[in-house]
């Protein structure tokens, strides 16, 4: 295993503000939080990586035409996501936190590096120590009283290309609403180098920020506050439960990352394999997402060598834009997700036929999203506080393979790799994406020690070619 041992040194660190060409930039901005928003108050940031591949990226280059167009093409975007450049605050005269933009005062922090690292060896798909994409992924700062929405990092890697690092609040906006994000900057960056006039963005691109079209009856927000008070309480964050600190735990150490790469005829067999064990029931939901979260997942619980006392839990992260009555726009900017779990007993998914047994989990209650997206939503928090500690394996997803981030050219060409780092944070999240050559296969990636990884990946290899 390969390490690349680059230095990395920041050059600079500047505060981006919205564009001011327009009024709406010189007014005021306050955002209630939804009870999707709450939920995720203090889990750990989304941290992304975007590696663009650039023989002639000279410093000269890189200082002269690149950093000028990320900045000017980022303020311009801005300037259509105010919540961005505000910041998450909870004053002590407000029931909740809210989200907060005053102009000339609110900014997202842009680190400039530079990196004398192999840039193929950290955009590959080889694996590699783990710890080595954290110099890339910018600090989002949280205190008290305050927090960041979003901060990025670009570094250059001198003629060989550069990264964005993307560090996001999971408390202010989700998945697919930092993807509309970057693919609306990038969108605006790369009209700038074809010279159009007045850059605009793709109707789906423009985000609607308004909250108050999410209903909340049962007041399940303050339901989620109170459980994050209760359990600040217990950790004692400086004796302020209201602190807006998170609860993350730190990247662990000792870990290897991979990608691997599930091809459309892959999945193909996958699905004619679990049909043809039931029989072609075509009640099942063999959808591409099922079929790759089932395999990788059987996979990565076997490696880890799963006890056989310890039930499992998969976790579904679901979009409920369309699960709504009424369904919200598909460019409702916020987060819109909610946690639907599936418990698995180990016996059946250690078997050789494990990954019928995971499919079946999977299909049942994603089918049963359709019409329950919000089931239980109430007691959401309190269900996990619940868990005992070491009693379940949970394994989880980051990432979509719907939300196509591999379309985000900022005019210097699709992305050589989209990493979700963050998922060195836990030890169950494998992330999911389209695979870059656009042919319907799917990208994964996983963190795990590096005897686990080396099994995992025996495990993934061979088990293709059994199908």
């Amino acid at each position: 295993m390969a390490s690349s041992n680059g230095r990395v040194r920041v050059v600079d660190v500047c505060r981006i503000t919205p564009s001011l060409d327009s009024p709406a930039s010189a007014a005021e901005l306050s955002l209630p939080l939804t009870f999707f928003d709450t939920f995720w108050i203090k889990f750990h940031p989304v941290e992304r990586i975007f590696f663009y591949q650039l023989s002639d990226s000279t410093p000269a280059l890189f200082d002269s035409v690149i950093l000028p167009k990320l900045k000017h093409s980022l303020a311009l975007a801005l300037l259509h996501y105010l919540p961005l450049a505000g910041s998450l605050v909870w004053p002590p005269d407000a029931d909740k936190p809210f989200i907060f933009y005053a102009p000339n005062n609110s900014a997202v922090s842009v680190t400039i590096a530079e990196s004398d690292a192999d840039f193929h060896h950290l955009a590959g798909n080889g694996i590699r120590e783990a710890v080595e994409s954290r110099s890339y992924i910018p600090e989002l700062p949280v205190s008290d009283t305050t927090a960041a929405v979003i901060s990025f990092q670009a570094t250059l890697f001198p003629n060989q290309g550069f990264c964005i690092g993307v560090s996001s609040h999971h408390a202010i906006l989700d998945g697919h609403s930092v993807t509309m994000f970057m693919k609306a900057w990038a969108n605006l960056c790369k009209s700038q180098s074809e010279k159009e006039k007045k850059p605009s963005l793709s109707p789906e691109q423009v985000p609607i920020i308004d909250r108050t079209i999410i209903q909340d009856p049962e007041g399940i927000s303050m339901v989620y506050l109170n459980n994050w008070l209760e359990i600040a309480s217990r950790v004692d964050l400086g004796h302020n439960p209201r602190s807006l600190k998170l609860l993350s735990q730190p990247p662990k150490t000792n870990r290897v990352r991979g990608t691997f790469e599930l091809s459309r005829e892959d999945i193909k067999k996958l699905r004619q394999k679990v049909l043809l064990h039931y029989q072609f029931d075509n009640s099942m939901h063999l959808s591409t997402f099922v079929l790759s979260y089932a395999y990788v997942a059987v996979n990565v619980l076997k490696a880890r060598g799963l006890e056989r006392h310890r039930k499992v839990m998969f976790a579904i992260i679901a979009d409920c834009r369309a699960r709504l009555d009424p369904p919200l726009p598909a460019n409702y900017f916020g987060n819109c997700v909610s946690i639907h779990t599936a418990e698995v007993e180990p016996e059946g998914l250690m078997q050789e036929n494990g990954l019928f047994f995971a499919v079946e989990r999977l299909s049942e209650k994603i089918k049963r999203l359709e019409k329950g997206a919000l089931e239980g939503a109430k007691e959401k928090i309190s269900t996990f506080m619940a868990i005992k500690p070491g009693s379940i394996e949970a394994i989880g997803t980051a990432g979509s393979p719907r939300f196509g981030v591999y379309s985000t050219d900022f005019g210097w060409g699709r992305p050589k790799k989209v990493e979700i780092t963050s998922i060195d944070r836990s030890t169950g999240t494998i992330s999911l994406a389209e695979s870059r050559d656009g042919t319907g296969g799917v990208e994964v990636g996983v963190v795990l020690a590096k005897h686990e990884m080396e099994m995992f990946d025996s495990l993934f290899v061979n088990g293709l070619k059994d199908v």
